[in-house]
């Protein structure tokens, strides 16, 4: 049963601090991408990607052979609504 489940890891340890979640799918599944999603509260979505590109916590996926999703998302207390941004990164693995 090795390699049939994804994997969610919350705190992920990576470069230089810790991405709030990541999702690795099933091994059997390498064609679908990775996600990495940097959670934010009154800053910005995009502050939230710049963070995981500047703290380099795709580091912890440098053996991930498939692609990988960036998510960041903010919410603004005052207004009680959501911003998302989602960029995507090509394997570097060939």
């Amino acid at each position: 049963m090795d390699g049939l489940k994804d994997t969610i890891i919350r705190e992920m340890l990576g470069g230089r601090g810790f991405a709030d979640i990541c999702m690795i799918p099933r091994k059997i599944y390498l064609d679908k991408p990775a996600v990495m999603i940097e959670l934010k509260w009154d800053k910005s979505a995009e502050g939230a990607i710049q963070q995981i590109k500047n703290k380099e916590y795709i580091d912890a996926l440098k053996d991930y052979q498939g692609d990988l999703l960036l998510v960041g998302i903010n919410y603004d207390k005052k207004t009680k609504k959501h911003s998302c941004i989602i960029e995507k990164m090509e394997s570097m693995i060939m």
